[in-house]
């Protein structure tokens, strides 16, 4: 490699295993409009250029393109889209610096880490509701459209030693937005979020920001971070209210500060808590906790918990998805290719959010029955105008035919009235 006269040694190796895993992303085109398809179409050329100008120090990134998307809780969130070949290139830096960074990171640190999911926090959030009674939710304004530069570039110095990989980083959090009219952004602060190295830097910044300045300063307190959202488990609705300042104050030192609406103070109240709050339920990635009815597995008695299960914002999106879809209408298809259209969704949302109280995902996968059922009504002529005969027909055909959709493979077939 020295041989070459290329000041970075990169295997080239290197960039095609980072190309691999952009595949398997997926993605939209970037600034320049190159799909992942067209990038494919040269692909041994356009992998060269990545290596070639990462090697010799003049590989610089091109802007990203501004893409608004609505944000769950209404308004819209900016994603920074790199092209298909900066995200190649980014890709390369994140896969040689994360080996060394993520074992820095603490294990209460859930959020874009390798053999880490929102399943493991959401899954250790509810123990720790079990045994406290008050919970501080909190979520950083715009984290990753605000992040210091200086800041940051101090904690990559102190745990990243490859020299390219720095010169990379530094260039990726300067280079330019471009938004949907064209307006070209300079920024001075920031790493979009969309871009691959993003997560990573944003994990490091907090990592000092917050996660070492909790175990500093309240290590008695429990506490559990995926990205900007967060939660610390608290014993009083006092301690909850000192540690909020306190938090205010520790981010303002670090030029971020908390949402003003989506931070608050949670009473996690249950059968055995008896305190009057006006808060007693919250939201942890798309789990909704709050007081529920549950059965005791060994009593098979009721009794009320405070625990997780899909959110009503989660729900409401999830039906928007398939609604979205016009199924009712395609009448050109056969319940088949119905099948294989949302069955990968279904999965997802399966496996995800059937993890805890799998019960509550029944009204959903009514509703999808009821598509199905609206789609027959319109596709068949003898079914028109007959809810419960064509009702009746795809619940038998549920029973003959349970491997067609998913949540009738498992057993979820749910009602078609």
């Amino acid at each position: 490699m020295r041989a070459t006269g290329k000041p970075f040694t990169i295997d080239k190796k290197q960039v095609y295993e980072a190309y691999k895993a952009v595949k398997s992303k997926g993605g939209a085109a970037g600034e320049d409009g190159q799909t992942i398809e067209q990038f494919e179409a040269d692909l041994k050329n356009n992998l060269y250029k990545i290596w070639n100008r990462m090697s010799s120090g003049t590989y610089f990134p091109p802007p990203v393109r501004a893409v608004s998307i609505p944000k769950k809780s209404g308004g819209q969130r900016i994603l920074g889209v790199p092209t298909v070949a900066d995200r190649v290139a980014q890709m390369v830096v994140k896969q040689v610096i994360e080996p060394d960074l993520d074992p820095v990171f603490l294990p209460d640190s859930y959020g874009y880490r390798p053999r880490k999911s929102a399943l493991d926090a959401v899954g250790v959030t509810r123990e720790r509701c079990w045994k406290y009674d008050w919970v501080l939710e909190f979520d950083i304004k715009g984290l990753f459209d605000n992040i210091d530069h200086e800041l940051l570039l101090r904690a990559v110095r102190k745990h990243v030693t490859c020299t390219w990989a720095l010169l990379y980083i530094e260039r990726w959090l300067t280079a330019p937005m471009v938004q949907e009219d064209e307006t070209r952004i300079e920024r001075s602060r920031g790493t979009p979020q969309g871009g691959v190295v993003s997560p990573i830097l944003s994990n490091l910044f907090l990592h000092y920001a917050f996660d070492l300045w909790m175990t500093r300063t309240h290590p008695d307190l429990p506490w559990c971070r995926y990205a900007d959202d967060g939660l610390v488990h608290c014993r009083t609705e006092q301690e909850a209210q000192a540690l909020k300042a306190d938090l205010q104050a520790r981010l303002a030192v670090c030029r971020l500060e908390l949402h003003p609406t989506k931070t608050k103070i949670v009473y996690c109240k249950d059968g055995r808590r008896k305190e009057k709050y006006p808060n007693v339920k919250f939201d942890f990635l798309g789990y909704g906790f709050r007081p529920r009815w549950v059965k005791n597995s060994r009593s098979n008695e009721l009794f009320c918990g405070f625990t997780p299960a899909i959110s009503a914002t989660a729900l409401k999106a999830m039906r928007t998805t398939i609604r979205d879809l016009k199924l009712r209408s395609r009448t050109d298809v056969s319940l088949a290719d119905i099948a294989r259209k949302i069955n990968p969704l279904l999965r997802g949302w399966i496996e995800y959010y059937g993890r805890y109280m799998p019960s509550a995902l029944r009204p959903f996968l009514r509703y999808v029955n009821l598509t199905m059922r609206a789609w027959a009504m319109r596709k068949f002529k003898r079914f028109a105008g007959h809810t419960t005969r064509t009702g009746r027909f795809l619940e038998k055909l549920s029973q003959t035919n349970p491997r067609l959709f998913v949540h009738w493979q498992i057993g979820m077939i749910g009602t078609f009235a």
